[in-house]
């Protein structure tokens, strides 16, 4: 019973939060504008990232025992947030965006003592301990999940499926670890991200006028994915192998570092925006938005479940970690050899109709 009341406060208070706020972002210009890189029509309120926020801290004082970690973690989301508002309305600087995420990391890394030290048996050599080093380990974790899922954040309903998709799968991963409480904790999120999804692709048909999520609302899922992969993976009785976080955030964690790798390959910024994400190839390969949507989403969908897969049929880490690998370098091709690839499709699908 606590479960459900806890996951329908999350939705309605998310809900209505966007109600109320889209109005209000319209009249101090937090709107998203179309520009050479983006081809919306008209000014977006971008309140997504806010109203889910507002949605998991209700919930989360009605619902959660209360507990320093909590207290921690709404003190670093609501920061984390307000960066990402002032990012959205400012525009700020690389800079000072990482200045910021650094010290809202410090908050979980020292405030709760929660960092990554054990990566597993990843080379099938032993277990790797980092010690001390599990702290720059996990700032460098922070920065990549909150960048990862602030790139990914490009075409309608992106961000939101996979945030759900992953959110999703640490729940089970929870649950299959009989730790209730801390499962109901990731539903409640992808629980407050659906009404964001339900508006940013106009559901049901097109009764909601289009929001964004924006940089406050990718930052602060990036933080909370983060922040569970930390909880969920370390300690005495980890709930699931530190492996199996690649796997549940395997699109966003690809999609940044093939495409910070081409940046760097050209002499660019890793940072500097461009249109060459995993959406844009699929849609320059001559499929809708909605069908990469569609095509994305489902892949995260797979990749997330191997991993769930992987742990609990108990795959050795190694070999879980040889098959992302594997999967990362297939990846890398399929991107640059996307139009040979439809090419064939099309061609062999025309031919037998």
């Amino acid at each position: 019973m606590d479960i459900t009341l806890s996951l329908l406060t999350a939705f309605l208070c998310s809900f209505f939060s966007i109600k109320i706020l889209k109005p209000l972002a319209e009249q101090v210009g937090l709107v998203d504008k179309p520009n050479e890189r983006k081809n919306h029509v008209g000014h977006i309120p971008l309140v997504g990232g806010i109203s889910t926020f507002i949605g998991v801290l209700i919930a989360s004082v009605l619902w959660l025992p209360h507990s320093a970690e909590l207290r921690i973690y709404i003190i670093a989301s609501a920061m984390m947030v307000f960066i990402g508002v002032l990012d959205d309305k400012y525009d700020l600087s690389v800079r000072v965006r990482l200045v910021g995420q650094i010290l809202i990391a410090s908050l979980m890394i020292f405030g709760v003592n929660a960092y990554i030290a054990d990566l597993g048996d990843l080379v099938g050599l032993g277990n790797i301990h980092l010690g001390w080093l599990g702290i720059p380990f996990t700032y460098l974790a922070m920065l990549g999940a909150i960048n990862a899922f602030n790139m990914v954040d490009g075409i309608d309903g992106l961000v939101g499926s996979l945030s759900i998709t992953t959110f999703t799968s640490l729940a089970l991963l929870f649950l299959f670890n009989s730790d209730q409480q801390l499962a109901t904790f990731p539903l409640m999120i992808a629980t407050a991200t659906f009404p964001y999804l339900l508006f940013n692709l106009g559901l049901p048909g097109g009764r909601f006028k289009k929001i964004f999520m924006g940089d406050a609302g990718s930052m602060f899922i990036g933080l909370s994915v983060v922040w569970l992969l930390a909880t969920g993976s370390q300690g005495e009785n980890p709930a699931f192998r530190a492996v199996t976080a690649l796997w549940i955030i395997a699109i966003p964690l690809m999609d940044m570092a093939a495409i910070m790798y081409r940046r760097m390959q050209k002499g660019q910024s890793p940072f500097k925006p461009d249109r060459d994400h995993l959406h844009h190839i699929f849609m320059r390969a001559g499929f809708s938005a909605r069908q990469s949507l569609l095509i994305i989403t489902v892949l995260a969908v797979i990749f997330a479940s191997v991993g769930i897969a992987g742990e609990l049929m108990t795959i050795p880490s190694w070999m879980m970690f040889v098959g992302f690998l594997g999967v990362f370098t297939l990846y890398c091709y399929s991107l640059q050899h996307i139009w040979r690839i439809v090419s064939f499709v099309r061609h062999n699908v025309t031919h037998e109709q």
